[in-house]
This record gives C-alpha cells, sequence and structure tokens, in this order.
C-alpha cells in the first residue's frame, strides 16, 4: 500500500519548562502540542495574523460548540466569530476553557503574598507578545491544553491532577494565517502541572493529519 505523508515536519521546537514560545502560522499549516513528561499546562492565546485585534474569544468559542471543554473537532473561534484553528486530533479528550492564566496578582490572592515573585503565564505572555507588538490590554481569556478543570453540577470548578500522560499530544489546523502565543505554565501552587513545571513540543507541519 502506498500512502503519502502530508505532515512533514517543517519545524520543531521544544520550550522548557516555565517559558514561553510563539510561532507565526500559514494557513492549513498544522501545531501538534506534545506533552513530553505529562501533566503539564500549556496555556496558548491565538490571533489572526493580519489584523491581531482579531483574537481567540472563549466565550464565542464554547457558545457555538455548546461545551466548555476543547477536544477533536472543536473550532477556536475569533471575537468576529470567525475561525481560527480547529483541534484535528487529541489524545487527551478533554481540554479547559474557563481556568485562565496564572498571575502574580492571582497567586497572591489564591496562595499568599510570599508568591509575589514567582512567575507567572501573564508574565510570560506580556513578554513573548511584546516581540509582536502586543501588549497588556491584547491578552484574553486564554485555552489551557492538559490542564483538567472539572465542573461540579453546583458550578463549583476546580483545578486538579491533569488527563494527560507523557508523550500524548493535540493537534491545531490553522484556518487562516494566525499568531499562537504559549505559556508552557510555571505553576506550583496547584496540580495542573502536578507541582513540577516540564518541558513540551511544538512541531508545525504543512498539511493537517
Amino acid at each position: 500500500m502506498t500512502t503519502t505523508d502530508v505532515s512533514t515536519p517543517t519545524s520543531t521546537a521544544t520550550v522548557p519548562a516555565r517559558a514561553a514560545w510563539s510561532a507565526a502560522l500559514r494557513a492549513g499549516q498544522s501545531l501538534t502540542v506534545t506533552d513530553l513528561a505529562g501533566n503539564q499546562a500549556v496555556d496558548f492565546l491565538v490571533y489572526d495574523r493580519h489584523d491581531l485585534s482579531v483574537r481567540y474569544s472563549a466565550a464565542d468559542t464554547i457558545q457555538a460548540q455548546g461545551s466548555i471543554f476543547l477536544t477533536t473537532g472543536s473550532v477556536l473561534l475569533s471575537n468576529e466569530h470567525t475561525p481560527l484553528m480547529t483541534v484535528s486530533a487529541d489524545q487527551v479528550g478533554r481540554h479547559d476553557t474557563i481556568g485562565g492564566a496564572c498571575s502574580r496578582e492571582s497567586n497572591t490572592l489564591r496562595y499568599g503574598h510570599h508568591t509575589w515573585t514567582q512567575h507567572a503565564c501573564v508574565d510570560n505572555f506580556l513578554a513573548e507578545g511584546s516581540r509582536w507588538g502586543l501588549g497588556k490590554r491584547d491578552l484574553v481569556g486564554n485555552v489551557n491544553w492538559y490542564m483538567n478543570v472539572p465542573v461540579e453540577p453546583d458550578g463549583t470548578l476546580g483545578i486538579v491532577d491533569g488527563l494527560s500522560a507523557p508523550g500524548l499530544s493535540l493537534t491545531l489546523r490553522a484556518e487562516t494565517d494566525v499568531l499562537v502565543l504559549v505559556s508552557n505554565c510555571p505553576q506550583v501552587n496547584n496540580p495542573c502541572n502536578g507541582f513540577d513545571p516540564t518541558p513540551v513540543l511544538m512541531t508545525i507541519t504543512d498539511g493537517a493529519p
């Protein structure tokens, strides 16, 4: 049997624990996020590459798909209700849209003022976003790949042990030219990273799997 490999890797990058990463993808390219050691939350934002005011909207995405969780087939919509990226493959099955990104402010509120100096996802987003002309006003509610945030019937939510495992991955197909920002979450005060942040692998390919 002859097969055609349409997913030839074009670039890979290992994002160290606690670090930030970004990339511009052309429409039709795919980004695979691999959880190398397991149980690592990956905070994620996506923008229209040609108009950065058009950016991921958690509210539009949740409303359109009728679920607060993302998995294969989920379409990440913009604040203009246009498709930015689609989850084309997912080995975990459920990813968070409502937990948000950790910040120095939220850390001190939740865990005490002694955590003020700890690095946070908002710091990563601001540092990496500045390379593309983005500032604090451009940060919006983000996706948390691999983070496990169950919601109970009474509305109570929590951040608990992750569902991922070493080597599991998810793949996103760019529906238009996009810019993605990633914070490999440095949080050590709750179980989203198993209290031990670890590296993740980013692979950009031409064509969808």
